[in-house]
């Protein structure tokens, strides 16, 4: 048995809170009776229905894809250009977790489960994010010190970050620099060069915690195996209970 709200937000529809918001709301009905109480408990066998649509049980699945540049990460794009999902060859309604720019590569992670979703994304789970940029520019100490420190972005201050620059290229004045972050806010890493005056020439998520790239080209992908998946739960539980 597992609370309603947990298992609506573990069907991807939702999140945990917006799902709460709706039981509330008396929008969620349980073997056609509407439900309001949060600590409301359901088995497998429990039809379930969120403001008219019936609940879908599926088997959870878990992806990992070498997002390629050029490619948008959502389910679905009004300009009809290439989604990540095109790339998962599975009829499940997946979804990517967190987001790459368009002209961002490297890990991304897919799923149809909406808890383990929230788990990754959530900036209190402090997951790693490993990206590698290439800037314009050298770096100079006292802004890898700023990084490291956090920068403000829109009048909000980043958390610490990992800073490490691979290598230079002087002919070409441009530096490739190792960031290892654990928020996801939108175009952080790009933001985090521009506050301190450097431009993000190419970028790529190199790891999302152990999770890498060895064995995947550009638009290829794998699903994640079960000691994977169990290991990630694990690092979000680890934060939580800190």
């Amino acid at each position: 048995m597992e609370r309603l709200q947990k298992v609506i937000a573990a069907s991807g529809l939702t999140s945990r809170r917006k799902a709460e918001e709706l039981i509330v709301a008396g929008k969620v009905k349980v073997n056609g009776e509407v439900i309001t109480e949060l600590g409301y408990k359901v088995n497998d066998n429990s039809e379930i229905e969120v403001d008219g649509l019936k609940l879908n049980k599926e088997d959870k699945v878990y992806y990992l894809l070498n997002k390629p540049r050029g490619v948008v990460t959502t389910t679905h794009d009004d300009k009809g250009r290439k989604t990540v999902i095109d790339f998962i060859d599975d009829n499940r309604r997946i979804y990517p977790i967190g987001r790459l720019d368009y002209d961002t590569t490297g890990v991304l992670l897919l799923t149809n489960d909406g808890e383990f979703a929230n788990y990754m994304m959530h900036p209190k789970n402090e997951i790693d994010k490993v990206y590698i940029a290439k800037i314009n520019g050298f770096l100079l100490p006292s802004d890898i010190m700023a990084l490291k420190k956090g920068v403000v972005i829109d009048g909000v201050k980043t958390d610490k970050a990992k800073v490490k620059v691979r290598k230079i290229d002087k002919q070409n004045k441009t530096s490739i620099v190792e960031i290892i972050i654990h928020e996801g806010r939108n175009h952080q890493v790009k933001n985090m060069f521009k506050t301190l005056g450097y431009e993000v020439l190419k970028l790529k998520r190199e790891k999302i915690a152990f999770l890498d790239l060895k064995g995947l080209n550009s638009g290829e992908y794998r699903p994640l195996n079960p000691k994977e998946i169990k290991q990630l739960y694990a690092l979000t539980q680890q934060k939580n209970t800190r």
